[in-house]
């Protein structure tokens, strides 16, 4: 096959190589950097291979697999809190498996893989999340078929006990959002607490590189008053944010007077009530959606409203 069948080839495939890496790296650029080096090993590589599929998944899982090994440690000194990067859609589609495709790549998933170790989350990944089959698995991750079974039934266990016991159905998720969104525009405290579970949680990952409204905040009260006070400033410098599925969850997207992008707010909705509220503001995990703000400076300038 000439470098034209490659490549085409290769398109083809690099929505899943693409979502492979991202579930097992959490990371939207370094999913794009596996992929392109998964990329060059199969157009250098000098015999076809027998299989594309098998070829360039194996490839992804490995080289995800290295980079996740080095990327704990990085993590290990994080500053403050460690989300994923937002992820604005997922490019593979399999219309037979979409909630399950959905619920992989939320950040609540995301944050229980990183409990588990680089080669379970990889076997989890390809197993349950794409359906491979073992001698697949095993062969992308250079084990035997029954230590990947192992491997599976330790990840499954690990994910299933830290599970929400109760989970909201789109319809139901979407409505709540779009209530929790208009509360938080007109800074209705009452309205907000309302939609607040209980013991909701709210945490923001800025990497020690921009302002945050709280790393960590518990209660419905709390909430509810934090950001009641402090999104109405945010609308009075010009701050804008636009409701926005990420990571198959309700979410926004919050931007500047010039559109540059501030931080993504995602929410775990299940029983009725928002459960979490994560915020993302570290600049490096947001410039792929686009050109993003000085938020330092825009920290400085709500200061001055007050």
């Amino acid at each position: 096959m000439g470098g034209g069948g490659r490549t085409t080839e290769f398109q083809e495939l690099r929505p899943l190589l693409f979502s492979i890496a991202y579930r097992i790296l959490g990371s939207v650029s370094e999913a794009e950097d596996v992929v392109q080096e998964t990329w060059l090993r199969y157009e250098a590589v000098p015999t076809e291979p027998r299989s594309a599929k098998a070829y360039l998944s194996t490839t992804v899982t490995r080289l995800s697999i290295d980079v996740l090994r080095s990327a704990r440690v990085r993590r290990e000194r994080y500053v403050g809190q460690w989300f994923p990067e937002p992820l604005l859609d997922d490019p593979y589609e399999d219309p037979a498996r979409a909630a399950e495709l959905a619920d992989s790549v939320s950040l609540a998933a995301l944050l229980l893989l990183e409990r588990l170790s680089p080669l379970e989350r990889a076997v989890f990944v390809l197993r349950e999340v794409f359906d491979f089959g073992f001698p697949e698995v095993a062969a992308a991750v250079g084990r035997s078929e029954s230590a990947c079974r192992q491997l599976a039934v330790r990840a499954r266990k690990h994910m299933a006990e830290g599970r929400p016991r109760f989970e909201a159905d789109r319809e139901e998720r979407e409505k709540l959002a779009a209530r929790f969104f208009d509360a938080l525009r007109e800074g209705d405290v009452a309205d907000l607490r309302d939609l607040l579970a209980a013991d909701v949680t709210m945490a923001g990952d800025g990497g020690g590189k921009s302002p945050q409204l709280a790393r960590i905040l518990v209660g419905a009260d709390r909430v509810a008053g934090l950001v009641s006070v402090a999104f109405p400033r945010m609308a009075r410098i010009g701050i804008t944010w636009q409701p926005h599925e990420l990571n198959g969850q309700p979410g926004a997207i919050f931007r500047d007077r010039d559109g540059r992008v501030v931080s993504t707010m995602t929410l775990d909705i299940a029983d009725g009530r928002v459960q979490t509220v994560r915020t993302v503001i570290n600049p490096d995990k947001l410039g792929h959606l686009g050109p993003v703000a000085d938020a330092w400076a825009l920290h400085r300038e709500m200061r001055r409203t007050v």
